[in-house]
């Protein structure tokens, strides 16, 4: 097994799943902020008790 192709095909598949994460989310991020929901909102209301 070769080392240095794995750690290539590990690194360019954490790379790729985070373009593919960022890319999916982007939109409803920006959707929820348009709509004052957005992720420090939520948090704020998440942590009131």
């Amino acid at each position: 097994m070769n080392a240095g192709l794995t750690s290539v095909l590990f690194w360019a598949s954490l790379a790729g799943s985070l373009a593919v994460a960022f890319l999916l989310t982007t939109p409803v991020n920006r959707w929820l902020i348009s709509r004052g929901k957005g992720h420090a909102v939520v948090h704020r209301y998440h942590h009131a008790h």
